[in-house]
């Protein structure tokens, strides 16, 4: 039997021959895939964010008492959406400077927007290739947080400037529960609100509150949210352990009130077990462990164990289960 050769002729001397693959005997050429079309660059992302600055509008237009307001909408939408932008774009961004490839950021509508809080739940990046070293994976996860973060601060501070004084509703109202960051704000830009009064938040200050929400749940220490990619960039194999323990904690903030059903589900969806980088080997740096150190600093300031208030006795109050409660 003769040498081997080129299927279908002899092998084109332009192509190098370490990029042909070996498959013993049988040597393949590389195959030309064909560029991706705009629609898969970026037309879904930009459709998806359009869908989503619309719903985020609908929602915030309607949450004004006396009919549909513009304003209304226009603020929410323009405070949530920076907010959530400048987090997706933090990672793309770092991801892009350690050459990791990544898509542009998806943002999700609501699917049933006027049941919604705020239109949307948030948004993502997709990450499509290989992670090269912890030092990366900790850029690309504490970017996105801190970005948003950073965003949110006069989203905030607008916010709190925005709400009014009122007497509390005789028909009720959803109550939100505040993070230390927002007392803060209340307390260094507003005067002291009156026992019998509450501060009623706009639209500007539900998005402020909605991304600080969004950050806080990013930093969870769990899995392959944001908060995974830092512990495990920092900490390794304890990262692990840590998720854990965190992922159980979500469930008992269960207590706390029905909110938190749908994302401790998601968390264990999600999974616990971080996967390594391609050189885990890699020190990441006194600089990054600060940056770490101020990402934990930073959820403890967004962070509150009940987003929306309203406990288990309420709920219960509306079903054929109340005639057992105490």
């Amino acid at each position: 039997m003769g040498s081997p050769s080129w299927p279908g002729g002899p092998r084109d001397a332009s192509i190098p021959p370490e990029l042909v693959p070996d498959y013993g005997w049988l040597r393949l050429p590389p195959v030309a895939l064909p560029p991706p079309t705009a629609w898969k660059r970026w037309g879904r992302n930009l459709a998806l964010f359009l869908l989503t600055a619309a719903s985020v509008f609908c929602v915030g237009g309607l949450h004004e008492e006396g009919g549909f307001s513009v304003s209304a909408g226009v603020r929410l939408m323009l405070g949530l959406l920076s907010i959530l932008a400048a987090h997706e774009m933090g990672h793309y961004v770092a991801a892009r400077l350690h050459k990791v490839d990544v898509t542009l950021p998806f943002f999700v509508p609501f699917p049933l927007p006027f049941f919604s809080l705020v239109g949307t739940l948030g948004a993502f990046i997709r990450i499509r290739g290989p992670i090269p070293n912890r030092r990366a994976l900790f850029d690309i996860g504490v970017a996105g947080p801190l970005a948003g973060f950073l965003v949110a601060l006069p989203v905030l501070r607008l916010g709190i400037l925005e709400a009014t004084v009122q007497p509390p509703s005789p028909a009720g109202g959803m109550s939100l529960g505040t993070p230390l960051l927002f007392r803060w704000f209340e307390s260094l830009f507003r005067a002291p609100v009156p026992e019998s009064m509450n501060l009623v938040i706009g639209p500007l200050g539900l998005a402020a509150w909605f991304g600080l929400l969004v950050t806080a749940l990013n930093l969870m220490p769990i899995g392959q949210l944001d908060g995974g990619h830092v512990t495990y960039s920092l900490l390794r194999e304890r990262a692990h352990r840590i998720s854990r323990v965190a992922s159980w904690v979500c469930v008992a903030l269960i207590y706390f009130g029905p909110s938190w059903i749908l994302w401790a589900v998601l968390v264990r969806v999600l999974g616990r077990r971080h996967p390594p980088t391609l050189d885990d080997e890699t020190p990441v740096g006194a600089a990054r462990v600060a940056v770490g150190v101020l990402s934990l600093v930073v959820f403890v300031l967004c962070f509150v164990p009940d987003p929306i208030v309203v406990s288990w006795r309420e709920i219960l109050q509306e079903t054929p289960l109340r005639r057992f409660l105490p």
